[in-house]
């Protein structure tokens, strides 16, 4: 986001704004990237303690520019996953999903008291691997064609397969970070 943009803010999402976030998930420039999820999942990640789900705003009319999700926020070992980032199709570029992941960040390790922050993020989406790299995630490993892709392959089953990298940053990473000026 440019010093001009208005501030981001993460609201708890209500029940209220789950057709915005199916409706922003099934977006057909969305769903390459991520597997959607039924209304009942989102209704359960807004009510159990060890997800936090919210509502992307960036606007200064508080307009809904996407949703995040966390799970592991009660993690015995203190292992938060950054379960979801699905924002409005179109916004590439102005640097929201940079501004989000920082956020995010910061929830994790300070108020959360993250150890591990991880992720998996699908291999075709070279966007998001670049953004998480350059914010200090290491990949870990990957999940070879571990998830099938949406659409009709030559057997008309599927598209085929992409694998998934999965990526963390440790507390002592983002500390060491936060000491250089980075975050």
């Amino acid at each position: 986001m440019t010093a001009a943009s208005p501030p981001l803010r993460l609201r708890p999402t209500l029940l209220s704004d789950l057709e915005f976030v199916q409706t922003v998930e099934t977006d057909a420039r969305n769903l390459p990237f991520i597997t959607p999820w039924e209304r009942t999942q989102h209704e359960a990640a807004v009510r159990i303690p060890d997800f936090r789900h919210f509502i992307v705003e960036a606007g200064p009319d508080g307009s809904r520019d996407g949703f995040v999700i966390l799970q592991g926020c009660r993690n015995p070992h203190r292992s938060v996953e950054l379960k979801r980032i699905v924002l409005q199709p179109g916004g590439h570029g102005r640097g929201l999903g940079r501004a989000c992941v920082r956020l995010l960040k910061r929830m994790a390790f300070r108020d959360l008291h993250a150890h591990r922050f991880w992720l998996d993020v699908k291999s075709l989406n070279t966007r998001a691997l670049a953004l998480y790299a350059s914010e200090g995630f290491v990949e870990e490993g990957r999940l070879r064609e571990s998830v099938r892709l949406m659409g009709v392959g030559a057997l008309g089953d599927s598209a085929g397969y992409d694998t998934l990298v999965v990526m963390s940053l440790l507390d002592r990473e983002y500390e060491a970070r936060v000491a250089l000026g980075l975050e």
